[in-house]
């Protein structure tokens, strides 16, 4: 799992938008266009994004496909200290 937070955070481009992507998230769930709202970023920007979160296992999608919800997953929880680590190399 750490390999793919360095990966994903600080070895890619949209490393900066994910942290601050994942940094919402754990405020409280919530769907790509509130993400795209608060962020001030596309919203194709934003589903591209939760995408790679998502096949990395450090987002995971609730509820229908009409304002799905994200939620940080139990596994990348677990790795957060990890995650604060890398994004303090990104901001």
């Amino acid at each position: 799992m750490e390999k793919a937070l360095w990966y994903l955070f600080a070895g890619s481009r949209g490393g900066t938008n994910r942290v601050r992507i994942v940094r919402d998230l754990a405020d409280r769930p919530r769907n790509a266009n509130e993400l795209a709202e608060r962020l001030d970023l596309d919203y194709n920007t934003i589903t591209h994004h939760l995408d790679m979160l998502q096949e990395h296992d450090v987002v995971e999608p609730g509820g229908n496909d009409y304002g799905r919800l994200y939620f940080l997953t139990d596994r990348f929880e677990r790795h957060w200290e990890t995650f604060e680590e890398i994004s303090e190399e990104v901001d």
